[in-house]
């Protein structure tokens, strides 16, 4: 069983595999996102959307409390580890309008999405590159043994070549580049959910807040 397995590693194969496979992934998504898809491989595992939801809901009732006490201009003193909701709630305390902090909302969830779809474009590029690249070099195995049908000694390595590369394409994309590109779209749907209501609730506080500004507004010009 070991021998089989011994002989289930080529590492020049292999390289020339993963090698064939980034060429792809660049060249169909750029340079900066596949640095991003290698980047995006740390928090990977240890990313948490559901405690980064809760943190935000435990923010979100401190800010709602010192709204209602002191105004929206204090919020950004809610000590919180999340930091989107420490960005969020700066920009919310020194907007002059609810609707400048809305629109920066909105651009910031619509941009966060964008870099996550590019993200998980480049595992799918790689987990669709994988198993034709595999094929490709079973042609070349298949091939290199009709062209040496003279010379028994040489049919072995072009078979294996032939079998290793086909192995190597389902590896890749079945085991490795097709459950990252999952996992990550799981990560971005509930971090940019959690988000998104976040976000909607802050701005529920802000225009209650503004809510009697606006009425003694409408009053005196009445």
């Amino acid at each position: 069983m070991i021998g089989i397995l011994a002989h289930l590693f080529d590492p020049l194969t292999l390289a020339a595999m993963l090698g064939g496979v980034a060429v792809v992934a660049l060249a169909q998504n750029g340079v900066r996102a596949a640095g991003r898809a290698c980047i995006a491989l740390r928090p990977l595992l240890r990313a948490d959307p559901l405690h980064d939801r809760d943190t935000a809901r435990a923010a979100l009732l401190q800010i709602d409390q010192v709204a209602q006490l002191r105004g929206l201009m204090c919020i950004d003193r809610v000590k919180t580890d999340n930091g989107f909701m420490v960005d969020a709630t700066r920009r919310l305390a020194n907007c002059d309008r609810v609707e400048l902090f809305e629109n920066w909302a909105m651009q910031a969830l619509s941009d966060r999405a964008q870099r996550h779809a590019g993200v998980r474009n480049v595992w799918l590029s790689v987990a669709d590159a994988a198993p034709a690249l595999g094929m490709a070099g079973t042609i070349i195995g298949l091939v290199g043994m009709f062209a040496a049908m003279d010379d028994p000694s040489a049919l072995g390595p072009s078979m294996a070549l032939a079998l290793l590369t086909t192995l190597y394409g389902v590896v890749i994309a079945n085991l490795l580049a097709a459950p990252i590109a999952a996992r990550l779209a799981t990560l971005s749907e509930q971090e940019l959910a959690w988000q998104q209501e976040a976000v909607a609730r802050m701005l529920a506080i802000a225009r209650r807040e503004n809510a009697p500004l606006r009425r003694a507004s409408i009053r005196e010009v009445a």
